[in-house]
């Protein structure tokens, strides 16, 4: 976490930069904790979204009381993990039939499809209520949900523009997204995609892999978005001379 950084926004950057999370719920018998693994996808907001088989111990037990816990770990490729930021988010979970919250969980999740064809499978949103950051010592925080999810009003003009600009820039731009992926990331391979876009940055997805592209600034509609995403290419191509 950076020293200009508030906990809320560390938060909300575990959650978009995360493709999956442990999924703490409450046993139907015995009320024991019982915790799984999830894929993990956030909306506009930045509220996380699950797709969940009705089969699942973790979905039998949610729909039996709706509160969960999720462990989000920003720890993985530290050499030190226990210096580095990892946040447990509480809230009530409950189906999702949104046409765009499915849209964005099948653009972060692209192999997830086939699985929306079952009938056992719901996409899930978590409502959130608080969370507590660990990130190294001394930096320990419980946080409210106003702190780590974005206003609603803050992300509208955005989250409506978001289809048409996500399908211009990999229709239109593709050699930017690779850009971005390639010289700002520092990520290899040539086939990266944009998968989302949301005030404070972009999603780049390729062959299971994510990216998380961070703007300089929240940007509050497409205009601004757009500027953002042309002074990026800018400096990604001053780097590549």
């Amino acid at each position: 976490m950076s020293t200009d950084e508030t906990p809320g926004t560390t938060i909300r950057r575990l959650l978009r930069e995360a493709t999956r999370a442990g999924l703490g719920t409450l046993e139907v018998e015995g009320g024991g904790p019982y915790v799984s693994l999830a894929m993990l996808a956030t909306d506009p907001v930045g509220a996380p979204l699950l797709l969940l088989s009705d089969l699942a111990d973790h979905t039998r037990n949610l729909k039996a009381d709706p509160r969960v816990s999720l462990l989000v770990d920003g720890t993985l490729k530290m050499s030190t993990p226990l210096a580095g930021a990892r946040a447990t988010v509480q809230g009530r979970i409950a189906r999702s039939d949104r046409a765009e919250d499915r849209a964005r969980y099948l653009a972060r999740h692209p192999d997830s499809e086939m699985y929306f064809g079952f009938k056992d499978f719901n996409l899930y949103r978590v409502s959130v209520e608080r969370a507590h950051l660990v990130a190294g010592f001394g930096r320990i925080h419980w946080v409210p949900a106003t702190d780590v999810l974005l206003p609603p009003e803050a992300v509208a003009q955005l989250a409506a523009a978001e289809p048409g600009i996500v399908t211009h820039m990999n229709e239109d731009h593709s050699d930017a997204v690779q850009l971005y992926a390639q010289r700002l990331l520092g990520r290899s391979g040539g086939d990266w995609r944009m998968c989302g876009i949301d005030p404070e940055g972009a999603d780049l997805v390729r062959s299971g892999e994510t990216a998380r592209l961070w703007f300089a600034a929240p940007v509050a509609d497409a205009e601004a978005c757009r500027a953002e995403l042309v002074r990026l290419v800018r400096q990604a191509r001053q780097m590549a001379a």
